[in-house]
């Protein structure tokens, strides 16, 4: 209980590190100049993709590159989901009754998702792959890939790379659109997605 415990307090901490930081500074959209990316969507391993390098690189070799949407059940359900991923692990998730609010984040709270390695692990099993693997992350806008990334490194994983600009992208930041998800993104690159779910790749609470 008490390492289940520690482990909560840790990702907590680095969840609240992710703020409404969604601008993306001076990187370029679509640019794989990560020298410039933002440092919420780093990771320690400092490997990243665009949408379509990952969308390639998953097709080319589908059984030995693992894709992993880490967003939470409610985003996969109600914002669609690339139908590729092989499973949706989310690395946070809201309370089963949203009550509890987030002042700072101005959204309901999310707790660290504990059974997350484990889950990936399983996931990755099932596909006849270990820490060797290669794996991709993909969350809203690059953030949480990131933290989840490290977390995965802490577990001795080595080839996990983050896309960098997520399922929905960034915030524009003027124009009409300004404050909406329309800067990148694997949905505004175009690439397959879908609002139907598999229930064989979604996340059940042990």
């Amino acid at each position: 209980m008490k390492v289940a415990f520690a482990l909560k307090s840790t990702l907590l901490v680095s969840l609240l590190a992710i703020s409404s930081l969604g601008f993306a500074a001076d990187w370029v959209s679509g640019s794989a100049d990560w020298s410039k990316l933002p440092e919420i969507k780093q990771s320690k391993l400092g490997l990243y993709l665009t949408p379509q390098q990952a969308y390639d690189l998953k097709k080319r070799d589908p059984k030995s590159v693992a894709l992993f949407d880490i967003r939470t059940r409610a985003e996969a359900m109600y914002v669609g989901w690339p139908g590729d991923a092989d499973a949706l692990v989310p690395y946070v998730e809201h309370a089963e009754i949203m009550t509890e609010w987030d002042d700072k984040r101005t959204m309901y709270k999310v707790e660290p998702n504990v059974d997350f390695v484990a889950e990936l692990e399983r996931r990755l099993a099932e596909k006849g792959l270990g820490k060797a693997a290669t794996i991709i992350l993909i969350c809203r806008s690059g953030d949480r890939s990131a933290k989840a990334a490290d977390r995965l490194q802490m577990s001795g994983y080595a080839k996990v790379y983050s896309i960098a600009e997520g399922f929905e992208g960034d915030m524009a930041k003027e124009g009409s659109k300004a404050g909406q998800r329309a800067v990148n993104g694997w949905k505004n690159a175009n690439l397959p997605w879908t609002y139907k779910l598999d229930k064989e790749k979604m996340y059940f609470p042990k």
